[in-house]
């Protein structure tokens, strides 16, 4: 069982001290609310944090200009924990017990992410104050990621930035307070088709150019054709054992106006989940083979751009029993009564009756946890879901603590989600979810730092599961991420702060 050392103590008591400062930091995230690959004023703001800190910032790693890589103390061993900060188109609410938004199409924070950041941020400089006064040897590395929402660490690994970390504690905010245990993640594939018409002359080729003839069926054809040829193979990409799924979305549909011309430009993304690479691979291609037909039949030209490639996860019982006996040293995020009653305010708004606990205040076992993730799938199924934290695992011994988040239930109805929205930003309750996680992260960083045979026991597991099943990033090292597509993003014109969609670079 792990203990209360000293060095835990100075980290906890700054978590404490300067828990206004990072409740006012989490609340300025919150509110930028910027979406994948285009975090601007959310990643400077963190890096301003970690140079305040006395963390040695590099910035734009991995072909990311939102992404960066936080370094402080020199030496062995290199622990790292991660940030997160992008939100999710239309997922906007305000801080007010009713719905309400300033735009409904605003991106938010749902998870939030804005809360992963903040708490993994704390848990580092936590750590760093701790290691500084009680002169631990080490070094701690935070690495800043864009987009896990298409989930970007992949590009980190490709590159090489996680090779030569010792282990990575990272968490996520969750329903239940415990450790993502034995069932890890599956896998979690993207990529866009790009059907470009820039020689529409060439789909038939007559003596003239007149309006009467006939002209290529195009981008949004193309467009159209590929996403109803996907729905009519899907069922043919696996078999209906074990749970997978697709997903599509219109990056651009055509860009141009109802004339007669040819609609140049379509763009049409896919994501994919499935438990294992051989799933994902089979699944792809059908993806292309459809993409390539639509490409000769709507006389387009066909780029194929991947917005990821990420793994599957890599348990490790050491690191994942460790991090749990630092929750248990922690505990729970405790709510206070006012906390409480803003969660009751938010029921008696919506016609519901109070609740005495409105949130969960109690600890899961990581055997529990397991036996409830394991209920929602086959038996012979090995992963599920995805997140691209597990990118660490195949570099560095991983784990991800589950902090619960604050929201409401009222047993036997389905809520609207504008709930859940305000509750993940709203100061007090998800301060306290921000706090736990730091706590944690910190505790389980320095059990790392002061004991080698903790971490000796972490990096011997993970060398032999790494025998058993290795996965090598999927991401070709000499790709580009793919930070040019037509990603939401605000910018400021005469109307004032709206979404604007950038076109793709040219070769």
């Amino acid at each position: 069982m792990t203990e209360l050392s000293e060095a835990k103590k100075t980290a906890f008591k700054w978590i404490d001290e300067n828990s206004e400062r990072i409740s006012d930091f989490h609340q300025l995230i919150w509110n930028y609310a910027e979406t994948s690959f285009r975090e601007y004023k959310s990643a400077k703001a963190f890096v301003e944090f970690h140079k305040e800190e006395g963390f040695n910032v590099i910035h734009g790693v991995a072909g990311m200009p939102t992404a960066y890589e936080a370094t402080w103390g020199e030496g062995k061993p290199v622990l790292s924990t991660y940030c997160e900060y992008d939100a999710v188109p239309s997922a906007w609410q305000d801080q007010v017990p009713y719905r309400s938004a300033d735009n409904p199409y605003r991106a938010g924070h749902t998870d939030p992410h804005s809360a992963l950041g903040v708490g993994a941020l704390i848990g580092a400089v936590a750590t760093k104050h701790a290691m500084e006064e009680h002169d631990i040897k080490g070094s701690i590395k935070v690495f800043g990621t864009p987009a896990e929402k298409v989930c970007a660490k992949s590009w980190f690994a490709s590159k090489g930035r996680f090779d030569g970390l010792e282990a990575m504690v990272g968490w996520h905010p969750r329903a239940y307070t415990t450790i993502m245990y034995e069932t890890q993640w599956g896998s979690y594939w993207n990529v866009a088709f790009v059907f470009e018409c820039d020689e529409p002359e060439k789909w038939i080729a007559y003596a003239d150019d007149l309006p009467r003839n006939a002209r290529a069926p195009a981008a949004l054809d193309a467009i159209a054709l590929m996403y109803t040829t996907t729905k009519y193979t899907k069922e043919n990409m696996l078999p209906r054992t074990g749970l997978w799924s697709i997903n599509e979305a219109v990056m651009v549909a055509g860009q141009a106006t109802a004339d007669n011309m040819p609609p140049r430009l379509g763009i049409l993304q896919y994501a994919f989940r499935s438990p294992s690479l051989t799933q994902q691979k089979q699944i792809a291609k059908v993806l292309i083979n459809n993409a390539e037909n639509v490409a000769r039949i709507t006389g387009t030209k066909l780029k194929i751009r991947w917005i990821t490639k990420q793994r599957t996860g890599l348990f490790n019982k050491a690191l994942a029993d460790l991090a749990y006996e630092n929750l248990e040293l922690v505990g729970p995020p405790k709510f206070t009564d006012k906390d409480k009653e803003i969660a009751n305010e938010l029921l008696r708004k919506m016609g519901y009756p109070e609740q005495e606990e409105p949130f969960n205040e109690e600890l899961t076992p990581p055997e529990e946890w397991e036996k409830m993730w394991r209920s929602l799938i086959p038996s012979h199924q090995k992963k599920f879901g995805s997140d691209d934290y597990v990118e660490f695992q195949w570099h560095c011994p991983g784990v991800w603590i589950q902090v619960y988040r604050p929201h409401v239930r009222v047993e036997g109805e389905r809520l609207p989600r504008w709930p859940y929205l305000y509750m993940g930003g709203v100061r007090g309750p998800i301060d306290r979810t921000i706090y736990t996680a730091g706590r944690a992260i910190s505790g389980t960083l320095l059990d790392l730092a002061e004991d080698p045979a903790k971490l000796k026991a972490c990096k011997d597991e993970w060398k032999e599961r790494i025998k058993e099943e290795y996965e090598p990033p999927q991401l070709d090292s000499e790709w580009d991420p793919p930070i040019d597509l037509p990603w939401p993003e605000y910018v400021v014109t005469e109307r004032g702060r709206d979404w604007h969609i950038p076109t793709p670079k040219k070769d």
